[in-house]
């Protein structure tokens, strides 16, 4: 049986506390920002700081960020209505979306994309040059881990990928040389340190698809405008500038016209996962 995932939350400074949230409990009177496990939930605590006291301030009330091992789990509590504000890849806004009547708000403006790394010193040039190797991805139900799966079939291998947990430990996994390629998306590899991504080259990168999206729960629809209102100052705010500029997003805007249909296939995958 697996145990029970333990959230965590940022506090000032540098200090972090364990939260009494569980996966099938809610605290009273706490706002719940569910962040999907694009990374460490340590790097995700740090990113997520700025919005999470921006959104306190602005509430009024208390606000912890919370997110799960993997997508997979992720997306069970997100569909079980844990979380009041999600953001998370587009395949599961989607899913989120038709099964669970969360509201889109907006995403990012920086292009999302998947990146298969592979070291530096690496010979491989193509899909098939990794038949027989380990290549790793993010759990079976990440949008990036999918893709990949997508694309390296479409070229010529159907080897079953690896899961990690966090795309920092894809990155070190391919450079220690346990791996040989991993998938993960463009924006956790502008994220890693300058070293890292010095040592590291692309085999492939996807065109562009629907990223971090922002989804309301159905319950929080009431104070949608505030929350609206909430983001919008954010973006405008240093911290919100600051925030994206150091993580490479740009800023925020409102999904394009059809962008999250689009995630169905993807959806679509994830859906049959769980069942």
């Amino acid at each position: 049986m697996r145990t029970p995932f333990v959230t965590r939350r940022l506090f000032l400074g540098a200090a972090f506390s364990l939260a009494a949230l569980s996966a099938s409990a809610q605290t009273a009177g706490v706002f719940h920002l569910g962040i999907a496990p694009h990374t460490s939930a340590r790097v995700i605590l740090e990113m997520y700081q700025p919005l999470r006291a921006h959104l306190e301030k602005a509430l009024g009330t208390p606000v912890e960020v919370v997110t799960a091992p993997d997508f997979t789990e992720f997306a069970k509590r997100m569909l079980h209505q844990d979380y009041d504000l999600v953001v998370t890849t587009g395949h599961q806004a989607r899913l989120a979306q038709t099964d669970a009547d969360y509201i889109p708000l907006l995403t990012y403006s920086a292009d999302f994309r998947a990146v298969a790394l592979v070291a530096g010193s690496s010979k491989a040039k193509t899909a098939k040059d990794l038949l027989g190797k380990p290549v790793l991805g993010l759990s079976p139900t990440s949008l990036v881990t999918l893709w990949g799966q997508h694309w390296l079939k479409q070229n010529g291998n159907s080897e079953t990928l690896k899961y990690v947990s966090a795309s920092d430990s894809v990155a070190r996994l391919v450079l220690s040389g346990e791996a040989a390629a991993g998938f993960t998306s463009l924006a956790n590899y502008q994220s890693l340190s300058r070293d890292l991504q010095a040592q590291m080259r692309f085999l492939v990168i996807s065109d562009p698809m629907a990223g971090r999206v922002y989804m309301l729960n159905k319950r929080q629809s009431a104070r949608k405008e505030q929350i609206d209102a909430a983001l919008t100052t954010f973006a405008a705010s240093p911290e919100g500038k600051a925030y994206f500029e150091k993580y490479k997003l740009e800023g925020y805007r409102k999904l394009k016209p059809k962008e999250l249909e689009q995630m169905e296939p993807y959806a679509k995958e994830v859906r049959a996962s769980l069942q």
